[in-house]
């Protein structure tokens, strides 16, 4: 499988001898999640962005961040200049292992779309590199650690097969968002995304100039898209009134989390933010 290769794309972890439970800290709580669901009992498991009602890009250090990071083990985070914070922490740190989630695949440049989870291989190829890993760390529950990768890849498959049916139904739909949160996976199913200046222009919380933002609402007003993908943890005026315009026009709305809903696995989430743009989908074409 493809996915084997990438663990030699970033540094090699060498015999390494770490009581259990292991400590990770992970900067973004759906990381966390993937540490949890591999690791199980073995692992202690902290992730610093997880409130999924609050905008992550206003996130600020504090002390008690700082603190849980110097007492990890291993540490998870997202690269690709989406938390450039943990960057500057990191350089004061020693003894740890690091993954970059941008680095494991191959997506740490300049920019690149940061929102890497959304990308249909990312957590399969981030999921063997931790089970990989969690084995040479501990190779007393390799067993362990092997099943609970085997169990996530099964569940992995239900995602990627909704990818297939709407890509067997959908490809080249018209489509635009208020942010690129969810284009990795629009990609995938082959969705045609609207509107991508203004998209990044938001993202990085700069104002779009008003032509771009009158050509971007013709998109609605004009219903040259099938939906609207809609960052809802971002209530900025701006976004609130191409929402209202999109729902003005009758166009379908899927809202998409940024950061991960709690008590949910990673496969359920992606599989139900995928059957929500599946009902979109099908709601949109009556």
């Amino acid at each position: 499988m493809r996915f084997l290769a990438i663990f030699f794309i970033t540094m090699l972890v060498g015999h390494i001898a770490l009581a259990t439970p292991i400590n990770i800290i992970a900067a973004e709580n759906f990381y966390g999640q993937l540490a949890k669901e591999i690791g199980g009992n073995n692992v202690n498991v902290n992730s610093i962005i997880s409130n999924p009602n609050a905008d992550p890009h206003l996130f600020a250090i504090t002390a008690s961040t700082t603190k849980q990071i110097q007492d990890a083990q291993i540490i998870i985070y997202n690269g690709a200049n989406y938390d450039a914070w943990m960057e500057q922490i990191l350089k004061s740190q020693k003894n740890l292992v690091v993954i970059n989630v941008a680095k494991l695949m191959q997506l740490d440049r300049p920019g690149v779309n940061p929102h890497l989870w959304y990308k249909p291989d990312t957590m399969p190829a981030l999921a063997f590199y931790l089970a990989k890993l969690l084995i040479k760390i501990d190779p007393s529950h390799e067993s362990k650690y092997k099943e609970n990768l085997a169990k996530f890849l099964k569940d992995n498959q239900r995602v990627q097969a909704v990818i297939a049916e709407l890509k067997a139904k959908y490809t080249s739909l018209s489509v635009t968002a208020t942010e690129p949160v969810f284009n990795y996976m629009t990609d995938a199913i082959g969705l045609h995304m609207q509107g991508l200046d203004v998209q990044w222009k938001i993202m990085n919380d700069t104002e779009p100039s008003p032509k771009m933002l009158s050509d971007f609402l013709d998109l609605l007003n004009k219903h040259k898209v099938r939906l609207l993908f809609y960052n809802n943890q971002v209530t900025e005026g701006i976004t609130q009134n191409i929402l209202t315009q999109a729902q003005k026009n009758n166009i379908q709305v899927v809202g998409i989390n940024e950061t991960m809903p709690p008590d949910l696995e990673i496969n359920t989430w992606l599989l139900n933010q995928l059957n929500h743009t599946k009902l979109a989908l099908q709601t949109g074409n009556k």
